[in-house]
């Protein structure tokens, strides 16, 4: 038996790949089936095409170029369903016990035995926190669902990405009042090419004021404080998006017993073939490998790691 914590699309894979070897795997999520991209932004669209998505053989048939949020929570759930996979929903695992071949994972609704874990819990659960006076009263979002409720409103958007970006162009046409404070001199690279003109254009028809090279100091009831290249500036607020990325539990696989580099990224160490962790048993799969450098990993260059775990645990379990 394989316990894999995660049921993001890497997790799946991991399971289908391990079925295909007829092992035995058992997925456990706090959340939802496919939980991170269930809380994206609902209008949102991929930046890649819908095969590149692709988990197990199952087609992913989308009606446009780029699939949407919505097609892809139906597409995770055929892939699961096609391979009747075991999976448990809204079930927190707590802690591993034991040693490799002889795990006892312990949830908050009972204890399961495994020989190998397999760890793919993402990065999108914890956001990367500004650590500023006022970041913790409620008009502060880390997540961004839909523009309807800051329409007529002062907004302020936090960040260069493409959540960012996103969350400013669509808040805009839903008739907020939107400021967007970047740190860096320009938008990131990142963004999706066919929205830089876009936002690049309400930017320069002063539709959406944008700050860059700018810090946000201070968040206060109905103010927020600027640090920009002119000086202080305060300005009305209502709400505050605060797209500043988000970040693997690092708190968890130190729970488990798996190291982290030292450096700023604070990435697992695991094996570069098999991901196989310093904790033998036990292997990291997706976007937690990439540690803080959550920019580097997706699900179309991590689903690779599924095949690779699966021959590993298959060529080790006696």
């Amino acid at each position: 038996m394989v316990i894999i914590i995660g049921a993001g699309p890497i997790g799946l894979a991991t399971a289908i790949e391990l079925k295909k070897r007829d092992i035995q795997a058992k997925i456990i999520e706090r959340g939802c089936l496919v939980n991170s991209i269930f809380h994206y932004p609902k209008d949102m669209t991929f930046f890649s095409t819908s095969e590149r998505l692709e988990i197990g053989g199952v087609p992913f048939i989308s009606h446009n170029d780029k699939p949407t949020r919505r097609e892809a929570l139906e597409y995770y759930r055929r892939a699961a369903e096609s391979y009747d996979l075991d999976v448990h929903l809204y079930e927190e695992v707590q802690d591993v016990e034991g040693s490799d071949q002889s795990f006892a994972v312990k949830t908050d609704q009972g204890t399961y035995q495994a020989q190998k874990i397999v760890v793919a819990t993402g990065f999108y659960d914890i956001p990367k926190m500004m650590d500023i006076p006022g970041e913790s009263l409620d008009k502060v979002r880390h997540y961004y669902d839909e523009a309807h409720a800051y329409a007529w409103q002062d907004l302020l958007v936090i960040g260069g990405g493409n959540s960012a970006v996103d969350a400013a162009l669509q808040t805009y046409r839903s008739h907020a009042n939107v400021t967007l404070a970047v740190r860096d001199d320009d938008i990131k690279e990142s963004v999706k090419y066919w929205v830089k003109p876009d936002i690049r254009n309400r930017i320069k028809n002063d539709e959406i004021t944008g700050y860059f090279n700018t810090e946000v100091k201070e968040i206060k009831p109905k103010e927020v404080v600027l640090d920009t290249p002119n000086g202080t500036k305060t300005i009305p607020n209502d709400f505050v998006l605060a797209m500043t990325g988000y970040q693997p539990n690092f708190e968890l696989m130190t729970k488990f017993g798996i190291e982290l580099s030292d450096d700023k990224d604070k990435m697992p160490i695991y094996d570069d073939h098999s991901l196989e962790t310093n904790r033998g048993g036990m292997y990291v799969a997706g976007v937690v490998c990439g540690g803080m450098d959550t920019s580097s990993l997706f699900i179309e260059n991590t689903r690779v790691h599924a095949e690779h775990i699966a021959n590993d645990i298959e060529r080790k379990l006696p």
